[in-house]
């Protein structure tokens, strides 16, 4: 049946008259900031072009607030909407396979597949929703699909359908069905626009869908880092110019030159030349505009000066930047890089990404300095974990003194960020807080460059929490401190002193209330930390021991590791209750990424969340909603220790009862005579 597309327009084009809707067409100027977003976009086929919905709204509630409306319309039966398994409205796909010879629009397998964007209505109108979310200063649009495929005998519409999302930064551009307006557009009249408005702002993502949409997206990111840095990899011309810590610089400056900044423009990959000139050229470019991203950022001058000093050598290396086929290196990985990395960063979620950078490499080659498995990344779900049952909230002070990529740091913010929202009604206020939060309540310290680098980025993309970022050895700094510390979070090097409960040690001395959680080699507790160990206990209380899984670390780190908590500046006590727990099975099944051909290497086979929530309820003195470790089934230990700082470990407080019981006596019987009967019938002894 041919499409009635524009018997569907018609319809509804009238419906918004009817309603006193001001509605423009297809190449109407709505204004020209919405106009040039949609321009500077690629067309629903990919290619070069402008980008015309077919139906356009801009809603003005008359109080400043303009939301963008962009329908598109379809004219036959079952192209409202196309989703994945999910739910999810589908964007860019891969084709599977080649196209058949003679194909009208041939493709590789692997390439780009439209055709959800070009043959769905929905679909279509979330790519110019998309659009302008990406190309403009609106933060928010609603996009809707509307189609219809049969007419009566006079031309009249029959089976009109419409389905409406609101797209939004705050919910981090997933699109969130509007029910309301599946039978009616009434709610679009100006009259009605607060009650749509309110509706619109009561919209949000679950918990459960926020972190659904983190994974999903760290997933994303982690592959899309493993392409680039592949790429890196197999490079020929790089194998002798650019070592480990070249790879780490190039990501970062790449990323760091390409993100959006307030009052600057964004660097297009068509302002990168690939001139052949030793003064102008692209690494120049990109010196620049990291430094005016700094700036912009509020990064104080002796950091910009640290980091492009760090970065000046690989973007000024002549290979980068000179000319291969008429295109530097640079610009090559510069549009990789802004395709599919930058997208994934400019959300407001809470992502360690530049640990995925960093486990990225590490998973080909060791990171430089690190023969001692002193540099390795601390999952989010951990650091997550380590936060909560360290009590972190919104009025937390959280310091880590080696603070790797800033994992811990960035997991905080998230907590304090939360807890704040929650907590606080005012809006202004709020902002208040998040402001303060991000800048006078965090504070990190990295004594590799290289390392540094990650975490200053890192804390930078959360609306700057680097102020109190430093690149120092943490012995050295605590003169030059007046931070309040009520949380101190921690994976050290374990090739330190004490298996790195030295820094445990001097970090706890500075602290005069609050508690710490330090991940760190099991044996440290049973001996190996002493003699730091034994002097914590006289001014702290161990609350708890953790007994970790052994690949905790997903293959990148062969220790055993361990959580241990701590009360600040409360003496341990010889009666004083230790909680033991032997989270060795965690719920999570975890494979080598570099040796694995599997995508993600943490899946949640057996309750993992509920696991880590369980032990968080236990350690916080809450309720717990499951009993995957308790005392009765021997997962759970409470008990005491001395105060020599060696006796800290799960293993050391388990019981092993070797009393037989009844059941054992039966089982021995039974083989017994099992045995018997059967020498009595090799021997061929019969009895009547």
């Amino acid at each position: 049946m041919a499409s009635v597309e524009e018997k569907v327009e018609e319809y509804y084009k009238r419906i918004f008259d009817k309603y006193g809707i001001r509605h423009f067409a297809k190449t109407e100027e709505i204004n020209a900031e919405i106009d040039n977003a949609l321009k500077q976009a690629t067309s629903k086929s990919g290619g070069i072009g402008n980008n015309y919905p077919d139906i356009k709204l801009l809603l003005d509630n008359g109080n400043s607030r303009r939301i963008p409306v962009m329908i598109e319309a379809k004219g036959s039966k079952g192209k409202l909407e196309k989703l994945d398994k999910n739910g999810h409205i589908i964007q860019v796909t891969k084709f599977g396979t080649d196209s058949k010879p003679g194909a009208k629009n041939p493709h590789k397998k692997g390439d780009p597949n439209y055709s959800a964007i070009t043959t769905f209505a929905t679909n279509g109108a979330l790519h110019y929703g998309k659009a302008i979310l990406d190309n403009s200063n609106y933060d928010e649009v609603l996009i809707i699909g509307i189609n219809g495929s049969k007419l009566s005998n006079d031309g009249k519409l029959l089976d009109s359908e419409q389905k409406a999302y609101y797209v939004s930064e705050k919910n981090n551009r997933v699109p969130i069905h509007v029910k309301q307006l599946d039978e009616s557009f009434i709610l679009l009249k100006q009259d009605n626009l607060d009650k749509l408005y309110s509706i619109l702002d009561n919209l949000s993502l679950t918990e459960e869908e926020l972190e659904e949409v983190k994974a999903h997206t760290e997933n994303e990111l982690e592959s899309k880092i493993k392409a680039i840095h592949q790429r890196l990899y197999d490079d020929k011309s790089l194998k002798t110019t650019l070592s480990t810590n070249d790879k780490l610089y190039v990501f970062t400056g790449l990323i760091m030159a390409g993100l959006q900044t307030k009052g600057v423009a964004r660097l297009e990959v068509t302002d990168l030349k690939s001139n052949d000139n030793e003064i102008k050229n692209d690494g120049t470019i990109i010196l620049d505009q990291i430094e005016t991203f700094l700036t912009a950022r509020h990064a104080t001058q002796d950091k910009i000066d640290l980091i492009t000093s760090l970065l000046g050598n690989v973007f000024k290396n002549k290979t980068m930047w000179k000319p291969n086929n008429g295109e530097s290196l640079i610009r090559s990985l510069y549009d990789q890089i802004s395709r599919d990395i930058i997208p994934l960063l400019e959300s407001n979620l809470h992502l360690d990404f530049t640990g995925k950078i960093l486990n990225s490499l590490n998973d080909w080659v060791s990171i430089d300095n690190d023969a001692a498995n002193d540099v390795v990344l601390t999952p989010s779900y951990i650091t997550h974990f380590m936060a909560d049952i360290a009590r972190t909230n919104k009025d937390s002070f959280v310091w880590d003194l080696a603070m790797g990529s800033g994992g811990f740091l960035v997991s905080a913010m998230d907590i304090m960020i939360k807890d704040a929202k929650n907590k606080i009604q005012d809006n202004e206020k709020l902002e208040q807080k998040i402001q303060n939060i991000k800048e006078n309540q965090l504070l990190g310290v990295e004594i590799l460059g290289n390392i540094y680098i990650l975490a200053v980025l890192n804390m930078i993309l959360m609306g700057d929490g680097s102020t109190h970022m430093f690149r120092d050895n943490s012995h050295d700094i605590y003169q030059n401190l007046n931070f309040p510390a009520t949380v101190f979070l921690l994976n050290p090097p374990y090739s330190a002193d004490g298996k790195g409960f030295v820094f445990v040690e001097e970090a706890l001395s500075q602290m005069t209330t609050g508690y710490a959680a330090i991940l760190i080699q099991e044996n440290a507790g049973s001996g190996n930390g002493l003699p730091y160990t034994k002097n914590i206990l006289k001014n702290n209380t161990l609350v708890a021991s953790i007994h970790m899984p052994n690949d905790v670390f997903g293959g990148k780190a062969s220790v055993q590791v361990a959580i241990y908590l701590f009360k600040v500046s409360r003496p341990h006590e010889e009666d004083d209750l230790v909680t033991f727990i032997d989270m060795s099975e965690d719920g999570y099944t975890r494979q080598n990424r570099k040796k694995s051909s599997q995508e993600v290497n943490l899946r949640d086979t057996d309750h993992a969340k509920e696991r880590y929530v369980e032990v968080e309820a236990r350690l916080l003195g809450k309720k717990a909603k499951t009993e995957y470790y308790t005392e009765a089934n021997g997962k759970l230990i409470k008990d005491s220790i001395t105060l020599n700082g060696n006796d800290w470990t799960f293993s050391q407080h388990q019981v092993i009862d070797t009393t037989p019981t009844e059941d054992d006596f039966k089982k021995v019987v039974a083989e017994y005579l099992s045995w018997k009967v059967s020498e009595l019938l090799e021997n061929g002894e019969n009895y009547d």
